[in-house]
């Protein structure tokens, strides 16, 4: 096993960089990725930037550069789902787009044209070794749908309109992009997200208070996760 873990921020990956052991410094695409070993697991752990661009990006340099066998994108998210609270992880079931709209062309919402699926699958493998780790660290977590797009989501109306595209769990920037890049290369594909905020018109007074709280649950995931293959 040799895992990729990608994080948007510098938040999201600044411990797990802190906990790499015997790590080297590769600058591609204007990204830095360490890559070492992790709790004892060969590791590549990059901050991507925000956006499906630079996720995309991001995910595709470690496929074909660094040929990691997994990706793992930790993070965090909005809730969309009243039974996600600030601090739970929603560990994804699937990922999609909520801003991608060809629909006069005949496909459905969130669709990408050429592709076989709507959303991109959770390996059930790393889904279930992040349950043990969520067990194991007594983290309150469920399993559910992402939406991704280039949008930060703090406005009421605005969340509603996903809940009825995508049917998601909680949405964010990031991860659909990531796991259509790890489809596209046969790559399993994990996103575990901790909720920051409630995706309304709390979420700017919410997300400054627990997004770096937020991020360090889910980073503690996937060093725990590291830990166990």
């Amino acid at each position: 096993m040799k895992l990729g873990v990608i994080g948007a921020m510098a938040l999201e990956v600044e411990a797990l960089r802190a906990a790499m052991e015997n790590s080297s410094s590769f600058t591609l695409a204007g990204m830095e990725f360490q890559e070492g070993t992790l709790r004892g697991c060969p590791a590549v752990v990059v901050q991507s930037g925000v956006g499906k661009v630079n996720a995309a990006l991001c995910a595709q340099i470690l496929c074909t550069h660094f040929q990691v066998s997994a990706i793992i994108n930790t993070g965090v998210a909005g809730s969309l789902d009243p039974a996600l609270d600030i601090g739970d992880i929603l560990i994804s079931t699937d990922a999609m787009y909520h801003d991608f709209n060809v629909s006069p062309l005949g496909y459905a919402p969130g669709q990408v044209p050429g592709m076989d699926t709507l959303a991109f699958p959770t390996d059930s493998f790393l889904a279930a070794k992040a349950q043990d780790a969520c067990h194991a660290l007594s983290v309150t977590w469920k399993e559910g749908r992402v939406a991704s797009g280039d949008q930060f989501i703090c406005e009421k109306a605005v969340k509603e309109r996903i809940i009825s595209l995508t049917g998601a769990s909680c949405t964010e920037m990031e991860g659909a992009a990531i796991a259509h890049a790890a489809y596209r290369n046969h790559i399993p594909c994990l996103i575990l997200r901790a909720i920051s905020d409630k995706a309304d018109d709390s979420a700017e007074m919410d997300y400054p208070t627990f997004e770096r709280k937020a991020a360090q649950v889910s980073a503690g995931l996937v060093e725990y996760m590291a830990e166990h293959f």
